[in-house]
């Protein structure tokens, strides 16, 4: 772990990413893989911390959303059927660094593009989704999901949100609450199966884990009552791009 990493001024950066993320309704995975892939961070230890840290941030998500009466069990259970048994051993998965931090790039140079083309949407053209998604389709791409965040660290919600927009299955806002529902309980998995296999967790994670739950909850506020999303998304997007790109050069 470099001297940074260990600082304060790493816990600054992953505050802002958590909040960054989460005024768009992310749990942020992929903020902290690209932080720490810039760094230089052993994926041993970057993809057990990232899926720590989204725990987290989404659990704040799958909080408000159930508070708000918005989650739809009967949508989630199809993708958590074989997606949890693979998220878990996804995660028990290790590619070495000079793998791992360019397919984690292309992820987010992917989820960059998905978030520009979503800021970019004019609107109204979310228009309401009421179907609940085809059981054995929805089976079938939450196991693709599973084992892509479990080998990634990266939750799943990457993945899962524009496949659902794009299919039709659901409208944004419930896309939106299964994405947070999956990237909790798909992280949790594909911790579970990475500890297992390589039971390595940074000292600092309890700090790490603070500072995202604060930027997660701030920043969901913010996006929630007084940021423009449209705007926040198409910075995002260019700082995943950016990431991305860099971790593909690594």
């Amino acid at each position: 772990m470099t001297d940074f990493a260990a600082g304060p001024g790493f816990v600054i950066i992953l505050l802002a990413v958590a909040g960054l993320y989460a005024t768009v309704g992310q749990a942020g995975a992929t903020g902290y893989l690209a932080v720490m892939g810039i760094l230089g961070l052993d994926p041993v230890v970057a993809k057990p911390t990232a899926l720590a840290l989204n725990l987290v941030v989404s659990g704040i998500g799958t909080f408000q959303f159930a508070r708000l009466g918005r989650l739809s069990w009967r949508a989630i259970m199809p993708f958590a059927l074989l997606g949890l048994p693979l998220a878990a051993f996804g995660g028990a998965v290790h590619l070495p660094a000079a793998t791992f931090y360019p397919v984690v790039g292309v992820i987010l140079i992917f989820a960059a593009l998905q978030m520009g083309r979503t800021a970019l949407r004019p609107r109204g053209s979310d228009g309401p989704r009421p179907r609940v998604p085809p059981f054995w389709p929805a089976v079938g791409l939450g196991a693709a999901v599973g084992l892509g965040a479990g080998i990634t660290g990266t939750g799943g919600g990457v993945f899962l949100a524009p496949a659902v927009l794009a299919l039709g299955w659901l409208d944004i806002r419930q896309t939106a609450a299964l994405a947070a529902v999956c990237n909790l309980v798909l992280s949790a998995a594909a911790l579970a199966g990475n500890y297992a296999a390589m039971p390595v967790l940074p000292p600092h994670l309890p700090i790490w884990a603070l500072a995202v739950a604060i930027g997660g909850l701030l920043g969901a506020t913010l996006g929630a009552r007084y940021l423009p999303e449209r705007a926040l998304r198409l910075v995002l997007a260019a700082i995943l791009l950016a990431s991305g790109a860099r971790l593909i050069m690594t």
